[in-house]
């Protein structure tokens, strides 16, 4: 193990942030803010003295012209700061130029983010009337955001506050018991699937006891022997993931390190050049694993 070398990931962007004069920041592109994304520029140079930028511009800085950077993310909200007559705009500083890398691994705007943002707002004063046309949204849209939590437990909340959930999927998660909504959150994040029809089959699959009204019928016709079967099949779904997550991290390791041995073992030429002569076959499998990019 000792010959094993150490492999680091590059990050793609620091966690850091940084004021910076608009001057200084410089787009890679013309945004059209009159064309088919007007409402949404407008939208946003709304929302901008309501509630402030809650996302950062992403920049990288220039190696010709020291104390410059390039626009990798956020080109419409730059545009709104200039009308707006802002001087200066928060940033996230990154390490990579090309601005895939960053909106690759950034989500956006998730429902329970926007309630904490609406909920800050208000706690500063700000009315619902005047958030509602800064988002460009009816009041009653507004209103029902700040219910989208309630009767649901902090840890699912926590699990589920940056991810991008379809609507209705919360509101289905309100027809379980605390457990049984933790259970359903970890069967989302782990399928990385949140829309409602998902969210849905598990709460079919739940049992009775585990609902919070046990009165309330199924929200769709399904036989009594489809059900229980539904319920076996999930109860030994959440088993087979829950022995899956507990050995996950150990058989990530020991792929890793074969993958490394084997790379080592094919860069003997003795070793190869057998192989090729005895069983081309595997040697052919066996390189394809020692070249590939990913373990899974």
């Amino acid at each position: 193990m000792s010959d094993t070398k150490k492999i680091e990931a590059k990050v793609a962007f620091g966690m850091s942030r940084l004021m910076l004069p608009l001057d200084r920041i410089l787009p890679i592109r013309q945004v059209d803010t009159t064309g088919k994304k007007f409402a949404r520029y407008r939208s946003i140079v709304r929302s901008i003295p309501e509630t402030g930028i809650i996302e950062p511009l992403v920049v990288y800085p220039q190696k010709a012209a020291k104390g410059s950077y390039i626009l990798l993310d956020g080109h419409y909200r730059l545009a709104a700061c200039r009308e707006l007559g802002i001087a200066e705009v928060e940033c996230i500083v990154a390490s990579d130029d090309e601005s895939y890398t960053y909106n690759a691994k950034v989500n956006r705007l998730a429902p329970i983010q926007e309630q904490r943002m609406i909920l800050k707002a208000i706690k500063s004063g700000v009315p619902v009337e005047r958030i509602a046309a800064a988002l460009n949204r009816n009041e009653g849209d507004i209103r029902a955001s700040l219910k989208i939590t309630d009767g649901l437990c902090q840890e699912v909340v926590n699990l589920l506050k940056d991810k991008q959930l379809a609507p209705g999927t919360l509101k289905l998660l309100k027809r379980v018991v605390a457990s049984r909504q933790i259970e359903i959150a970890e069967l989302l994040t782990a399928a990385n699937n949140y829309t409602k029809p998902y969210a849905e089959a598990l709460v079919l699959g739940t049992p009775k006891e585990k609902l919070v009204d046990k009165s309330a019928p199924k929200p769709r016709k399904i036989k009594p022997q489809e059900l229980h079967r539904m319920e076996v099949e999930m109860e030994s779904l959440q088993k087979e993931y829950k022995v899956c997550e507990q050995t996950f991290a150990g058989n990530m390791l020991q792929l890793t390190l074969f993958r490394g041995f084997l790379k080592k073992l094919l860069a003997n030429p003795k070793v190869e050049r057998f192989l090729k002569n005895r069983h081309a076959g595997l040697h052919q499998e066996l390189s394809e694993i020692a070249a590939s990019e990913t373990i899974c």
